[in-house]
């Protein structure tokens, strides 16, 4: 025991034998005590050298005790490759401090740091740029810097916009509306910057805005009626009518969403703000001077652009359009729609018919093209002319029979028999059958051409004066009894009437009850008239002529003829007994 102290008092512990000295030996008990917790606390933002890179962890010492362990997923690309290699400097963000380990987060960390580069931006009122990632319910999330802020669906644009989907993907820059860093939520907008925008464009434009000036703007909403223009913070009015020169049914035709057009100012109301603009007005009026190019008569081909219930409108040039009527279609055909003889793009030849400059009107015509074949059937077939062709319809009023390719010529019920009565001509004819008829009239003005089959022979009524002069005695059949009278028939075709008031001088009361059809009676002529065609006839006076000479011959024979009944009968009597001795 001595021995060993003396020994240790003879030889003192040198550098030599335990290679490290009393000064070298405080230091880093200094050092390892100030580790031992230092400035490293839970939720704190510091930095470490990679110091080892495992499959799952990657150690990271951040002077502690122990190495800080992050997980290596966060440290990889989207291939799966590790991004840092050791004795790289990382910052980390402390999630755990527990006895001796402590647990760190790359990811975390980054996201602290945009934050509080989020908060600055925020703070001091500034733009920051962003991606539009994905579209979720009620707008979208945009990735700025790795962090997901919520873009409202109202804070897109100025106005709604119709593809929603096609803005992800897209960059631009935002305004950060708020912040929530417990939560870790960030609101943006990108309305307000555009609002902003649009306000100093307002100001510039409204500075230098005026009639008559060329203006460039985008196309921002289409209506029936016309087209708003956004010129930079004001809104314009292209209406439909100053579109083109041409007509057109919606402005679709013309522009779409998102065009950028060239257009004039037509008005402007500084008070309202109220912009009216034209396009057509950049381009020269096709209706000056179109006298001089479209003349009266003129022949020429354009494109059917139109087609209405009454006509079709066909391009001459661009924006110049003319209508052809339905009636000027064609000399011929009777068309119930415009559409029987042209269609949508079809060429056509045209005549120009008329022209007003000042309503921009074109009358058209397309049967003008060719000759009126009226005129030639009015050269070809003179009034008297006697022709054959076969019928080709039959109706109740007439029979159409075929004159040339397109005209028929009308046969009248009234001109088909002098004297037969026919109800419809569908009882003595039908179609396909060959008839002869002669030519009454052909009026080519209202396209009219009619004809006759009774004037092919003279009519039997111009002789019937003569031949049935007043007074004279006749006998036929009853073809007809009706309310007013009987109809007699003297001979084929020809009738007369015995009205109610010439069958007696007494009052009677039904025909009927005295006479029956197809029964024989004699009457008196009492009126003839070729051009009413009547023949008018009576028994009352028949008797009372055969009454007075009955009288004047044979005085108080009995015959007094005061009896209808009787003088009827004795006429009848008579009339068979004078057949009887024929």
């Amino acid at each position: 025991m001595q021995d060993f102290e003396q020994q240790e008092q003879t030889q003192p512990e040198t550098t030599e034998t335990t290679g490290f000295d009393e000064t070298d030996f405080e230091s880093a008990l200094e050092q390892y005590l100030s580790s031992d917790f230092g400035d490293v606390e839970e939720g704190s933002l510091i930095s470490g050298k990679v110091v080892k890179i495992g499959p799952e962890k990657i150690l990271v010492d951040v002077n502690f005790k122990s190495e800080g362990q992050v997980p290596t997923e966060e440290l990889m690309d989207k291939e799966g490759n590790v991004t840092v290699k050791e004795g790289d400097e990382i910052d980390v963000f402390v999630t755990h401090k527990g006895e001796g380990h402590i647990l760190l987060s790359h990811n975390r960390a980054k996201r602290v740091k945009v934050l509080d580069e989020l908060e600055k931006v925020h703070h001091e009122d500034r733009n920051i740029k962003g991606t539009i990632s994905e579209r979720i319910k009620g707008g979208y999330t945009v990735d700025i810097q790795g962090i997901e802020a919520f873009l409202p669906g109202s804070h897109v644009d100025l106005r709604p916009v119709p593809d929603m989907d096609a803005l992800v993907g897209q960059e631009f820059e935002f305004r950060i509306l708020k912040i929530n860093r417990k939560r870790s939520n960030v609101i943006i907008s990108r309305r307000v910057i555009l609002e902003e925008q649009r306000g100093k464009q307002r100001e510039e434009l409204l500075k230098t805005l005026e009639e008559g000036q060329i203006v460039t703007g985008r196309v921002k909403n289409i209506t029936e009626y016309g087209v708003f223009v956004d010129l930079g913070g004001l809104d314009g009015l292209l209406h439909i009518t100053d579109i083109s020169w041409k007509r057109i049914k919606h402005p679709k035709e013309v522009v779409q969403l998102d065009d950028t057009l060239e257009l004039k100012v037509l008005s402007y109301d500084p008070e309202k703000q109220k912009v009216s603009l034209g396009m057509k007005q950049l381009v020269p009026n096709p209706w000056e001077n179109i006298h001089e190019r479209h003349p009266e008569g003129e022949k020429l081909q354009g494109r059917v652009t139109n087609i209405v219930d009454y006509g079709a409108f066909v391009e001459l040039e661009p924006g110049v359009e003319g209508l052809v009527h339905i009636s000027e279609m064609s000399w011929t055909r009777k068309l119930r729609h415009p559409s029987q003889m042209v269609s949508i793009d079809d060429i056509v030849d045209v005549v120009v018919l008329s022209v007003d400059a000042e309503k921009k009107r074109i009358s058209l015509g397309m049967k003008q093209v060719k000759p009126n074949p009226w005129d030639l059937v009015f050269e070809k077939y003179p009034e008297g002319t006697i022709l054959e062709a076969q019928i080709k319809n039959i109706t109740d009023f007439g029979i159409f029979i075929g004159i040339e390719e397109g005209i028929d010529g009308l046969i009248h019920v009234s001109d088909i028999s002098w004297t037969k009565k026919i109800h419809h001509p569908g009882e003595t004819y039908k179609v396909g059958d060959t008839v002869q008829a002669k030519v009454l009239t052909v009026d080519r003005e209202n396209e009219k051409f009619t004809l006759g089959i009774k004037q092919l022979t003279e009519d039997p009524w111009l002789k019937i004066p003569a031949k049935y002069p007043e007074g004279t005695v006749v006998t036929g059949k009853i073809s007809n009894i009706t309310d007013f009278g009987l109809f007699v028939e003297v001979e084929e075709g020809i009738e007369g009437l015995v009205h109610l008031s010439e069958l007696s001088q007494e009052k009677v009361k039904s025909p009927g009850e005295l006479f029956e059809e197809g029964q024989e009676i004699t009457a008196k002529v009492i009126r003839v008239s070729a051009d009413e065609r009547r023949l008018g006839l009576s028994i009352k006076q028949l008797i009372e002529d055969e009454n007075r000479k009955k009288v004047s011959r044979e005085k108080g024979n009995g015959y007094t003829g005061n009896s209808l009944g009787d003088m009827i009968k004795q006429k009848l009597q008579e009339d068979s007994g004078s057949e009887s001795k024929e």
